[in-house]
């Protein structure tokens, strides 16, 4: 069922050529105030029923009349599911019948939405980028990356980067989002006029990257919802939020998928191009006043590419500034863009300007565009060198008779093909068309570096705290658990069939205390409890990384993740214990065994998460399988040796001691006093037991502590 059938259902909405539309506020309450600009449609929604008094039961619209019958409901009664979604579709379907009415198609393939006297599209704060001199030079090879960039990126205009392979157009992208490593930046980069770090404004900056990042494990809505719950306003109503996360997956065409999982390399779920667009779509949700992507349209088929185009230039006419990078677009998608910047080979600009300017251009310069041929097509066959340029004209030139043509400056180096462009006989073409404020830039010639530049959130956009986001992150992560409830049973089946054969096969005869079945219980234990925390953190970097740089909290996403974790931490000691301890028939009682495990499974679950943040999945699950079992070899030596004054340091010899103390401790009187010798040929300290377990908590306190910092500090490689 579609959103619009679905909307007809939830609203008794009768068949008729036109759609619903919902008048705004008009009550007399607000005759004498002034005009009031509302946050969205949505809200006048609300508040034009906000002073009525009875309950809702459905909305009985006349389509295609403005007076819309309703029975009202009080706005701050909005809490309900279906009440939300309600008003959602509502507003959907006031916006189709819009689109309907007025039909309206723009020079860049855009379908408006309705402009009549009480309707109003609304803006976003404005990002204008302008670069000058823009150069990107590889640390360790000392290789330009690009060279001598100008240029702007204008608030709601698209804007699509092209060329041949290795022109640089990601790097260029990089450079823009601020999102460069390993390369030295020079020149100068301005956010709205200003000497400021893109980082500042990154909670109203969307970047979609070339992979398709996106949880497998959840659906297409519960992303997208997650997403905008995270990164749109605090103060936003929940009703607000719910449309928005419709309005996308509307535009985006899933509605068909939007309750199906995403799925993973050994889950297939939704198709690639499905896939592509919930990428794209996870970043619309946060409303940004800068959305960046890098290769959108790779993967889809022509009427999903169009439809990808014509959500995001609706996004443009809220005053989006959108930048893309585009690999053979169709001709149909080449006019719906706005601005075109083509880069030649080694970095530098060919063209920076009007996607309709551009065969005018280059036109002048000789280089006409056959007929039948696609323009984007032409132009990069041109600079890869496959189609030789008339008129003289050779593809080393191209950059500098851009730079020439502007006005800009051109590097020493390449001065020589200046005086080869003075001597053609097509010179210059045409006059210098300042389509960039070079005299702006003269005044400020010092370049810039991002790193120097202080990142203050100069984005006026509150979004949710930290023990909001740790909520939403911990619905997530417990639905995400749920789901891998197969996973979860293998491992508690590992832990019994561990459990069980350590029982049978330890004893507890002699003077020992059980103490090599508890030796290899240790062992058992922190090699399958860490390899299975490694999950927790080793298999979602791409995505935690993802949401950090989009400004979402880092703290609330390793509390929530510790927090699922507990449940194991309480429930994995009960899993093994209930073979090991009735097969194995120790001295100390059940609780006591019990309680040690559960400090020693909460101290290696905190180990495991410093590997999984600081390694490789591959080198993590190594390192959980020699840790415990070098340090538990430690902790059997002598205590006299110099392995054996190592061994107070590790966590093996405590939980160990907590467990042959614990066994000790069972006896009395004489009998305690005839095994205190073997004790102290152990090495063990029977008052020591509280001391153990204070120091396995110690260090599962201490671990996390550090896993923290290493989640904060460790960047993308």
């Amino acid at each position: 069922m579609s959103v619009k059938q679905g909307a007809r259902g939830a609203f008794n909405l009768p068949k008729t050529n036109d759609e619903a539309s919902i008048p705004p506020k008009g009550s007399s309450s607000s005759a004498g105030k002034g005009k009031k600009k509302e946050p969205s449609d949505l809200t006048k929604m609300m508040h034009s029923i906000e002073n009525e008094t009875d309950n809702m039961e459905g909305f009985h619209m006349q389509i295609g009349d403005k007076n819309i019958k309703k029975q009202a409901i009080n706005a701050k009664k909005l809490h309900t599911r279906s009440q939300i979604f309600k008003y959602a579709y509502g507003q959907l379907e006031k916006e189709k019948a819009m689109e309907q009415k007025t039909k309206n198609m723009t020079f860049s393939g855009v379908i408006s939405m309705a402009t009549d006297d009480n309707t109003e599209i609304k803006t976003r704060p404005p990002i204008e980028i302008a670069f000058k001199d823009l150069t990107i030079t590889l640390k360790k090879k000392h290789k330009h990356l690009m060279r001598s960039v100008t240029g702007k990126l204008m608030p709601g205009r698209i804007s699509a980067v092209m060329g041949p392979s290795g022109a640089g157009k990601t790097t260029f992208l990089s450079a823009v989002a601020g999102k460069l490593t390993q390369c030295t930046l020079s020149g100068m980069v301005l956010i709205n006029g200003r000497a400021e770090s893109i980082h500042s404004y990154k909670r109203i900056t969307g970047f979609v990257a070339q992979d398709d990042i996106v949880h497998g494990n959840l659906t297409v809505e519960e992303n997208l919802r997650f997403n905008a719950r995270c990164r749109l306003a605090a103060d936003l109503p929940k009703a607000d939020k719910v449309l928005v996360v419709e309005r996308v997956i509307e535009s985006l065409g899933l509605q068909a998928v939007r309750d199906s999982l995403v799925g993973t390399v050994e889950k297939r779920g939704i198709s690639g191009g499905q896939r592509k667009r919930v990428n794209v779509g996870m970043e619309m949700v946060m409303e940004p006043s800068l959305l960046i992507l890098d290769e959108p349209t790779s993967g889809l088929d022509s009427s999903s590419s169009n439809l990808l185009l014509k959500a995001l230039r609706r996004e443009a006419l809220e005053g989006v500034n959108i930048c893309m990078v585009l690999h053979q677009p169709s001709y149909t998608l080449y006019k719906m863009f706005d601005d075109l910047v083509l880069l030649a080979k080694g970095g530098l600009v060919a063209y920076h300007g009007p996607v309709k300017k551009a065969e005018e251009y280059f036109a002048n310069l000789g280089i006409a565009v056959p007929d039948r041929v696609n323009p984007p097509d032409h132009f990069i066959d041109v600079l890869e060198g496959m189609v030789k340029p008339g008129g003289g004209v050779t593809v080393e030139q191209l950059p500098v008779r851009w730079m020439l043509h502007n006005g800009y400056p051109v590097p020493p180096d390449m001065m020589q093909l200046c005086d080869q462009i003075a001597m053609s006989s097509k010179g210059v073409a045409a006059a210098p068309d300042q389509s960039f404020p070079v005299d702006a830039w003269h005044e400020k010639r010092d370049s810039l570096s991002h790193g120097l530049l202080k990142s203050h959130d100069l984005s006026n956009r509150n979004t949710p705290g930290v023990n909001r986001q740790y909520r939403y992150y911990l619905g997530r992560v417990g639905k995400q658990r749920l789901r891998e409830a197969q996973i979860q049973a293998a491992d508690y089946l590992i832990l019994l069939v561990a459990g069980a054969c350590l029982g049978i096969l330890s004893s507890q005869k002699g003077d020992t205390f059980g103490y090599s079945g508890y030796t290899y219980s240790i062992i058992a234990v922190s090699l399958l409890c860490k390899i299975a925390a490694l999950r927790s953190f080793s298999l979602d970097k791409l995505e935690y990384w993802r949401e950090r740089e989009s400004g979402m909290s880092s703290l609330a996403y390793f509390l929530s993740k510790d927090t699922i974790d507990h449940f194991n931490t309480v429930i994995k000691p009960l899993v093994y214990l209930s073979m090991f301890y009735f097969l194995n028939s120790p001295r100390s009682s059940f609780g006591t065994n019990y309680l040690v495990f559960l400090c020693l499974v909460y101290c290696v679950t905190g180990i495991a998460y410093v590997f999984a943040i600081c390694f490789a999945p591959g080198q993590a699950q190594l390192w959980c399988v020699l840790v415990p079992v070098v340090l538990t070899l430690i902790a059997n030596q002598e205590p006299d040796s110099t392995a054996g004054k190592l061994a107070k340091f590790c966590y093996p010899r405590w939980a160990l001691e907590a467990f042959v103390v614990a066994s000790a401790q069972r006896y009395s009187g004489v009998w305690l006093i005839a095994r205190c010798g073997k004790l102290l040929e152990l090495g063990f300290d029977v008052h020591s037991w509280n001391t153990s377990l204070i120091l396995l908590i110690l260090t599962g306190v201490v671990s996390r502590l550090i896993a923290y910092v290493c989640l904060v500090c460790l960047q993308k490689k």
